[in-house]
């Protein structure tokens, strides 16, 4: 079941079952690496990625895929949890390396009184970039996402640590003991930073992904390896609708579904700003056993397959 009017309008308190989610909505959520359908090209963009220790900055529309690809290269290599770095216009290059909670130390200082523990470690904490380049003996993979909404100095400010695989955590540098346990971002483990510098010993999978909105300095891009997710065809979005969906044997609903694609395809050709997680939606609402018909069809389609460039 995946459509029904839970909702009436009457104000009448009743027992409703929500039935199951899109798989793509359940929670704890799941990773879709298998279910990403890499389009042509961006295997050998990744490999050329892994093979010169370079980032890789993925261009496409919202919605494209750009931010699933790296969930599938972590599994496949096992490089453990994806690190995610969320880009706003507020992010900066401190925060993504390490965070320092300065006023919360000074409080706990103040609380212990003379002779009290002035232990730092358990107000630092890795952040995302910072944790990625660890010493852990294989490469993490990180998420730099949607770099293009960042303050235009943050591509910058990046490259000294992407081409150097190091930075000092200058509250470290200066203090008494030579060796701190930090804890890491994704989790409670502690690892050693000598002297305040850390130092990668074998450079992360980073991928970085851009709406397309802004350009970059030619001296950050010289650094990436680029790939631009191609306009979707209707055979690449079949593939990715089975992936997610399937379908079954049905004729008559896969006809639909074929014909919804067909559709969804020109309006992307027409230059209309549509999401593939729009699609789904639409494919899931509609190949349910208790899908809408007629009007109701209609439209629950224009609500769900409506242009992203209009509020």
């Amino acid at each position: 079941m995946t459509w029904q009017p839970f909702y009436v309008g009457d104000g009448t308190p009743r027992d409703v079952d929500l039935g199951e989610p899109p798989p793509w909505r359940s929670f704890p959520r799941q990773a879709l690496h298998k279910q990403f359908q890499p389009p042509p090209g961006l295997v050998k963009a990744v490999n050329a990625a892994l093979a010169l220790r370079r980032p890789l900055l993925v261009t496409g529309a919202a919605g494209s895929g750009k931010s699933t690809v790296i969930e599938q290269v972590a599994t496949e290599l096992k490089l453990g949890d994806v690190l995610r770095w969320h880009i706003t216009s507020r992010s900066t290059l401190t925060e993504a390396l390490y965070r320092y909670d300065a006023l919360g130390r000074i409080h706990a200082q103040r609380l212990d009184g003379p002779g009290g523990s002035d232990d730092i470690a358990p107000f630092l904490q890795m952040g995302p970039l910072g944790t990625a380049l660890l010493p852990a003996g294989r490469p993490r993979a990180l998420l730099i996402d949607e770099i293009d909404k960042s303050d235009l100095d943050l591509p910058s400010d990046l490259l000294d640590v992407l081409e150097r695989g190091e930075f000092e955590i200058p509250e470290l540098a200066r203090y008494k003991s030579e060796i701190v346990e930090v804890r890491e971002w994704d989790g409670e483990a502690r690892r050693p930073v000598e002297r305040g510098l850390v130092q990668c010993d074998s450079f992360p999978f980073i991928v970085m992904t851009s709406n397309g909105e802004r350009d970059f300095p030619a001296a950050f891009l010289r650094r990436c390896i680029r790939y631009t997710m191609p306009q979707p065809t209707v055979d690449a979005l079949r593939r990715v609708v089975e992936a997610h969906l399937r379908i079954g044997t049905d004729t008559e609903r896969s006809g639909a579904v074929d014909l919804l694609i067909e559709a969804f395809v020109g309006r992307v050709a027409a230059g209309e700003s549509l999401a593939i997680d729009q699609l789904l939606n639409a494919v899931h609402l509609l190949s349910g056993g208790s899908a809408p018909a007629g009007e109701d069809k209609q439209e629950v389609m224009d609500l769900v397959l409506r242009e992203l460039s209009r509020a």
